[in-house]
């Protein structure tokens, strides 16, 4: 069953960006009652196993901008040790309360993006020019470019990623396409992919974190790891050819339910 659910939560975090922690913690906790600490815990290295079975292929395919990845994940593992330290001190309730909040946000700014065209024809960001980190992915047509914004605003975004990652074990996906997307206006496709490439360094800084404190369960973690990997590897072959438009309302269903879940979650334990 956790391989099973697993497969599912790798194949959807691949195509989206998600990571598939942002599937897997509330399925753990909601449907087989686990704390969610260690919901977490198995969640996060299931995210590095995520990003290392579908970023190679984004990254040989040409979707993945590592470039502009590396340079966001300064910010997001900064996020992601500050977020694992207040784990410690956090109640569960809330942490499900903040996590279903998190979803329907998400959710809501992917159904209400503006189209997909990223920046191509815009003027470049003088600080993106600087850093090199505009680029190119393969379209239907050929190659097309795309020019990146607003990068001290998608940096910061980047910070709030990496704290919800380590105190939430999700990879932070959802809030790193989001601020790809719409902020900084990286074509869909690509932001999905960069997001799988840097979702696996967030996580990996706050793992380490959660084995310390024993909430790193093998028995759990490692059906987990397994089902996400070859979801993840599959994702990764079917992401060019399936519609921007498609992968959206995917994301937005699929958060959306699990949100509602999740609230409903931590209000129960909280009142």
């Amino acid at each position: 069953m956790l391989a099973a659910i697993s497969f599912g939560a790798g194949l959807l975090g691949s195509l989206t960006g998600l990571g598939g922690g942002i599937i897997i913690v509330p399925m753990l906790t909601l449907a087989l009652g686990i704390d969610i600490h260690y919901a977490i815990g198995a969640s996060l290295v299931a995210v590095i196993a995520t990003s290392s079975g579908a970023a190679v292929a984004y990254a040989r395919e040409g979707f993945a901008n590592i470039r502009i990845g590396m340079f966001l994940e300064i910010a997001a593992t900064a996020g992601a040790l500050m977020g694992a330290f207040i784990t410690g001190i956090v109640s569960p309730a809330w942490v499900a309360l903040i996590f279903g909040l998190v979803l329907i946000h998400s959710a809501y700014s992917t159904v209400k993006a503006m189209p997909d065209a990223g920046n191509a024809n815009g003027k470049p960001d003088s600080l993106a020019a600087r850093l090199r980190l505009d680029g190119w992915y393969p379209g239907a047509d050929g190659p097309k470019e795309y020019h990146i914004r607003s990068v001290p605003g998608g940096f910061f975004v980047m910070v709030m990623a990496g704290v919800l990652s380590g105190l939430l074990g999700i990879g932070s996906g959802a809030l790193k396409v989001i601020g790809m997307d719409r902020l900084m206006r990286i074509p869909f496709k690509v932001s999905t992919a960069t997001s799988n490439f840097m979702i696996g360094i967030t996580a990996a800084a706050s793992a380490g974190i959660y084995l310390n404190r024993g909430y790193i369960e093998p028995r759990l973690a490692m059906p987990v790891m397994l089902g996400v990997i070859a979801g993840a590897l599959l994702g990764g072959r079917y992401l060019g050819r399936i519609k921007t438009k498609w992968l959206r309302i995917i994301f937005a269903f699929a958060v959306t339910f699990l949100g509602i879940e999740m609230i409903i979650k931590g209000f129960k334990g909280i009142f």
